[in-house]
């Protein structure tokens, strides 16, 4: 039987996965594998030079890249001080904070303060190759280039730097290509005889990215990954470990084919994996969840959200964004794990009066981005840590949080003012967080149920080191407006017992527009859509021996954050918004809390006038 070139790479390869078996076929045939590999075991003898070079790059290249993102990366990054108007941080005008000098400063710091915790990428972002009145500069391929004022020794040289703190270096780009690099289209691409920056784009100089600031790249013409081969290649000529290439879209508060930046991320993923050295690929901003397979595919990590920065007199302040991150990282909450991340945003929490936040809100913004599993990377002056601060970036009980590789922690109850979020770990534990978002002090409850367990558990203060003891069924902590608690709970006791009802259970009642759909990801196959406009979903004959507060779970499924109105029997209830489960297929749950009577019961789910989640099931306690 003829051996094809796939399964005579496989067999002179035997230990490589077949995802990384057909990616270098890909390569191989890009560099001029035209016939056949023969049998297997003499592949890669007879192939010619420049095919093995290929497939053996992309090998050594794929098994490396492949173990950059297994955890969260951690560390520093330069935008948060370059956008702050706080005193004395920009003395030159918008965003003149970016120097070589100050990036050294700060690498320093990090490897004096924060390296021994984890901390160890120094990230350059915006604006290395723009002049202090944000006049980019770019070389003779129409690659940017430093800036001779910010960077007088260049960016090799402040990559050596970093290195020698034991420490990674990144660095930023904007995806297409920015305008002054097109000079008149006669600009030539570096290694790429006969091809210019008129061939890179499209006739139309049609634009692109976040600010429309790039021009679109035209992939039907190879000298379009020629150009972005360029840019990979002098970043890895650099010494640079880590990209983050911005504007990209879908996303960016853009949509439409011209924003359309998957190719852009497909070229970089594989021009950095040409370049043979291991470059960490991040995108930003608000990627569109949409396209999270490719994101994944292509690259170790995606900002799910806005700027974290206010562009105001401090680095961030609570409303100007951070509090937006508790609507918006349950979406994503099933995208993340080893391979690629849920960036929330730079962590800017050591600094006090320049964060802009009260202490309690530094808490629950770390508590955030720890049990989310986001990159930890501070944008503080790490050479003015304050004393809370550096407790807070260096407590390595909630570092552990956020770098273990347990699933990304959603919420366990609606959203609203008082939340609970938590995730199962692989020792049977549970992280269970406490936040109350609200502007005054509250008390907020962690029931077991939520989880799945009743009776006695031991509880762990991981913020402050301590054995809290045995608490049976629930624990309650009084929160300071915007506060935060976060567990460790060794459930001691049973899993909880529960009976199942099905939304679309015949017995069940359905006024309105609420119908049955099919749902694969449904425990029956099943559940009630089209709650809207005054549509119920009534659950009957739901049958308890004993009076009581109920915690109830609730299976349903949600593309988008959606209120319903949930009540027991003739009770009026109340509005309550279930987070996002991602998309139209995958089931997630919630708690709410329900007064039952001994007998029979009705739960009712009510749309009101808007429009609510898709219902699969509840499971009601056995027991209060």
């Amino acid at each position: 039987m003829r051996s094809s070139p796939y399964r005579a790479l496989r067999g002179a390869l035997p230990g490589f996965p077949r995802r990384t078996l057909r990616a270098m076929l890909v390569l191989a045939v890009t560099a001029g594998f035209a016939a056949a590999v023969p049998a297997a075991g003499q592949a890669m003898a007879v192939a010619s030079k420049s095919t093995s070079a290929a497939v053996t790059s992309a090998a050594t290249t794929a098994d490396a890249t492949s173990s950059l993102p297994a955890k969260p990366y951690m560390g520093w990054s330069s935008w948060s001080m370059q956008s702050s108007r706080y005193p004395g941080l920009n003395p030159d005008g918008n965003y003149s904070y970016l120097t070589e000098a100050n990036v050294l400063k700060q690498t320093d710091a990090l490897a004096t303060t924060l390296k021994k915790y984890g901390y160890d990428y120094v990230n350059i972002d915006a604006g290395w190759w723009m002049d202090k009145n944000w006049t980019s500069e770019f070389d003779q391929y129409g690659r940017q280039t430093p800036d001779p004022v910010r960077f007088p020794h260049g960016m090799k040289s402040v990559a050596d730097h970093i290195h020698s703190k034991g420490l990674k270096a990144g660095i930023y780009l904007p995806v297409g290509l920015e305008k002054g690099a097109y000079g008149g289209g006669k600009l030539p691409i570096w290694n790429a005889p006969g091809c210019t920056t008129a061939d890179v784009v499209y006739p139309d100089l049609r634009t692109t990215n976040g600010w429309d600031s790039a021009y679109k790249l035209d992939f039907d013409n190879p000298c379009a990954q020629k150009y972005i081969d360029s840019q990979a290649q002098m970043l890895a000529d650099w010494g640079y470990d880590f990209l983050k290439l911005d504007g990209v879209g879908p996303g960016s508060f853009k949509s439409g084919d011209n924003y359309n930046n998957v190719a852009d991320v497909a070229a970089w993923h594989q021009a950095i994996a040409a370049t043979g050295r291991p470059i960490h690929l991040e995108l930003s901003w608000s990627l569109d969840i949409g396209h999270a397979a490719d994101w994944k595919k292509y690259s170790n990590g995606w900002r799910i959200d806005t700027d974290v920065e206010c562009y105001c007199n401090t680095l961030v302040t609570w409303e100007n964004s951070v509090n937006d991150r508790w609507n918006d990282a349950p979406v994503w909450s099933h995208e993340a794990g080893p391979g690629g991340w849920n960036d929330l945003d730079a962590i800017d929490i050591g600094n006090g009066a320049m964060d802009g936040l009260t202490n309690a809100e530094r808490q629950s913004y770390m508590t955030l981005w720890a049990i989310n599993k986001s990159p930890l990377f501070t944008g503080d002056d790490l050479t003015q840590l304050d004393n809370y601060g550096r407790s807070l970036l260096t407590n390595q009980e909630v570092i552990a949080v956020d770098q273990n590789t347990s699933p990304v922690a959603r919420p366990v109850t609606p959203m609203g003012d008082q939340q609970v979020w938590g995730t199962k770990n692989a020792d049977g534990t549970y992280t269970v967080a406490l936040f109350n978002l609200g502007g005054s002090s509250a008390s907020v409850t962690a029931d077991w149920a939520s989880f799945g367990f009743t009776g006695a558990a031991s509880v762990r203060d991981l913020w402050n080191h301590q054995d809290l003891g045995t608490y049976r069924n629930r624990i309650t902590a009084a929160l300071p407006a915007h506060g935060s608690r976060l567990f460790t709970v060794h459930p001691g006791g049973t899993p909880l017992a529960t009976t199942r009802y099905e939304a679309e259970s015949a017995n069940n009642t359905l006024t309105g527009n609420a119908s049955v759909a099919p749902c694969d990801s449904c425990s029956g196959g099943k559940k009630i859509g089209n709650l809207y406009l005054d549509s119920k979903l009534q659950f009957n004959d739901i049958t308890v021996k004993k009076a009581g507060i109920y915690t109830v779970n609730v299976s349903y499924v949600s593309g988008d954050p959606r209120s319903v109105t949930v009540h027991s029997n003739s009770g009026h209830g109340t509005s309550l918004k279930f987070p996002s489960t991602g998309d139209w297929s995958t089931v997630d749950t919630v708690s709410v809390q329900l007064a039952l009577k001994a007998g029979s019961n009705s739960i009712t789910f009510d749309s009101g006038w808007d429009y609510s989640p898709d219902i699969d099931r509840i499971d009601v306690p056995k027991s209060a």
